[in-house]
């Protein structure tokens, strides 16, 4: 059995069964385009983080 933070000891016919709800829910069709803009949201959510950071380096070093 798998031990997930948030699900304790899920086990395989859990996951198949969490997979076959979210299909009944979404769609087959409908799936890639949620994981696509998933993905999307997690990349711009990243270069956002990162822009902070360069943002907090640079004024570190303007106060050097």
């Amino acid at each position: 059995m798998m031990t997930l933070g948030f699900l304790p000891n899920i086990g395989g016919g859990s996951l198949i069964l969490i997979f076959l709800v979210i299909v009944l829910l979404f769609g087959a069709k409908r799936i890639p385009e949620l994981a696509r803009g998933l993905g999307k949201g997690i990349r711009e959510f990243k270069d956002a983080t990162k822009d902070i950071q360069d943002d907090l380096e640079e004024g570190l070093k303007d106060k050097r």
